[in-house]
């Protein structure tokens, strides 16, 4: 049958067939909410008729600057139904990237956490297109904007929980909005459609991907302003899963709890999340009760943690890869029967690979010159994808995909004869001596294989004679102690004897991104006057 696809029918089939599975939130205002798919599918008709009250109309961007809670997957949802678009802004970004990006959107709601409220504060004055200011959760000690704000919870109370006839926008139009991290220029923004989000929740929550069901309670701590949580909103009421929302609290103590308590049998967060939930674990004799399997992504899961989370602990690695052009899941590392019965270790080092493409996603490699290369797993070359939930064009008409239907990730990459790709490393971040590359990520992972480094972040410093040789820059997990030549030995079997960096650099905490990425740009300003080696 013809029927287009709607991302509202996610929600309705979850209300219909799972309507009492719950959807807990950590809320701002400090409680732990709990609903249910059914109650959550009546405030979303309360919602699609609040936002069309206040003027929303098809193809009108609604923004978002909210924590992973259960009014923000209503708006999500809210939105998406009526045909609007759900932009989800960072948080974290400055007031004029902020600005910007709103600007460059034509956001026509804002809708905030009181958290946020500064912020809002500070950007109202340049918001040339926001009209409309919502208030999802007050607290006391909350500073207002200075704009006419609406109360999210008032404006559903003035609406009927009563289904709402759903229109049928066309499945191609926009209905999503996140804009990339614009770490080498202004920030891009990917529109995704309700093809390709159910494209690629279908595909994510496969067996051999996610493998997410209703027996599953998720916890989803990447969040829902980067890449749609990973289309974890979407996939997980496809199944019926129940869902366990953190809010602001991502502390390694506070995600413990959160786990223990909900009975949490998947998470999904980038790896410096989970470096505080595993210092927590550690340094309090804790195990996990419930917890199964962990989603990394956002950045390389190295040989540590991966061994943290597998031998410590029991709780298998799913290790991703994606970005905002790719809705974000394009690659999942799930060991085949034969890499299963492998020894542990050669097991855990095959599982820092990034994983094979999912179906609806193609993958290859080409060298500077468009060749594409063999996949054995040894040569390395510019990844490039192609599929129905992969960016083809940028908001404001902006060319992604090149002309042939391919769309250059800019990552180095390997991919091996039975599919498994692994990141050698970001273009810009490579670091060429002497014509040859070292890979700053498995120069990274392999550091943080000494039980004394917590993180660790490789970056190109000038040489005279070998164009650029690699610094080394630790942070120490607390109270313990490290020197160079100790760590220089413990690396000295692990990589190339040409790898090993002549310089390294102790520090107290390296700076993160938006998306919770290691801002090499900051690392490489701050040591651009370290001495060549």
């Amino acid at each position: 049958m013809p029927m287009p696809l709607r991302v509202i029918d996610l929600l309705r089939h979850a209300a219909r067939n799972h309507p009492q599975v719950e959807i807990v939130s950590r809320r701002v205002e400090g409680d732990v909410h709990r609903s249910t798919y059914a109650a959550t599918y009546q405030r979303v008709c309360r919602l699609a008729r609040a936002l069309e009250a206040l003027g929303v109309a098809r193809g009108d961007k609604v923004a978002t600057l909210a924590w992973n809670t259960d009014r923000h997957l209503e708006l999500y949802y809210g939105s998406m139904a009526i045909g609007a678009v759900c932009h989800t802004l960072n948080p974290r970004l400055t007031v004029d990237q902020l600005v910007w990006i709103c600007n460059h959107a034509g956001d026509r709601v804002l809708c905030f956490d009181a958290s946020f409220a500064p912020l809002v504060a500070a950007a109202a004055a340049g918001l040339r297109t926001v009209t409309r200011f919502v208030l999802l959760s007050r607290t006391a000690t909350m500073a207002a904007p200075p704009v006419e704000v609406l109360d999210y919870e008032e404006l559903l109370a003035r609406q009927s929980d009563a289904e709402v006839d759903w229109p049928t926008p066309d499945e191609n139009a926009p209905c999503g909005l996140c804009y990339t991290s614009g770490t080498t220029g202004d920030p891009k923004g990917v529109a995704y459609t309700p093809r390709s989000t159910l494209l690629h929740a279908w595909a994510s929550a496969l067996p051999d991907v996610l493998g997410l069901s209703a027996q599953d309670a998720v916890l989803p701590v990447v969040p829902m302003f980067h890449v749609n949580a990973w289309g974890l909103p979407f996939s997980l009421p496809m199944v019926g899963a129940k869902i366990v929302f953190p809010g602001p609290a991502l502390d390694g103590k506070s995600l413990y709890e959160l786990c223990e308590a909900e009975g949490v049998t998947m998470a999904a967060g980038v790896p410096t999340i989970w470096l505080g939930l595993l210092e927590h674990v550690r340094s309090q004799g804790l195990r996990f009760g419930t917890l199964r399997r962990t989603v990394i992504g956002g950045a390389a899961a190295g040989e540590a943690m991966v061994r943290a989370f597998e031998v410590d602990h029991d709780v298998r690695v799913l290790h991703g890869w994606g970005m905002t052009e790719t809705s974000p899941v394009a690659a999942l590392n799930q060991p085949t029967p034969r890499q299963r019965g492998l020894p542990a270790d050669e097991r855990i080092r095959l599982q820092t690979k990034q994983g094979r493409e999912l179906f609806g996603v193609e993958m290859r490699l080409e060298d500077e010159d468009g060749r594409v290369l063999a996949r054995d797993g040894a040569t390395s070359g510019r990844l490039l994808v192609r599929g129905p939930w992969v960016v083809q064009t940028y908001q404001g008409g902006v060319p992604g995909a090149r002309a042939d239907g391919w769309f250059d990730t800019g990552d180095i990459a390997t991919i091996d004869a039975d599919g498994f790709m692994q990141i050698v490393d970001r273009a810009k971040d490579v670091v060429k001596s002497g014509g040859e590359w070292i890979s700053s990520i498995a120069l990274e992972n392999a550091a943080m294989t000494h039980p004394a480094v917590l993180e660790a972040a490789v970056i190109g410093i000038p040489h005279p004679k070998w164009d650029e040789r690699p610094l080394l820059v630790c942070v120490l997990r607390p109270g313990q102690v490290l020197d160079a030549d100790a760590l220089r030995a413990h690396l000295a079997p692990l990589v190339a004897k040409w790898w090993l960096p002549e310089a390294i650099e102790f520090v107290d905490a390296l700076p993160h991104g938006a998306t919770g990425k290691v801002l090499k740009t900051v690392l490489r300003a701050r040591f651009a006057a370290a001495p060549s080696p």
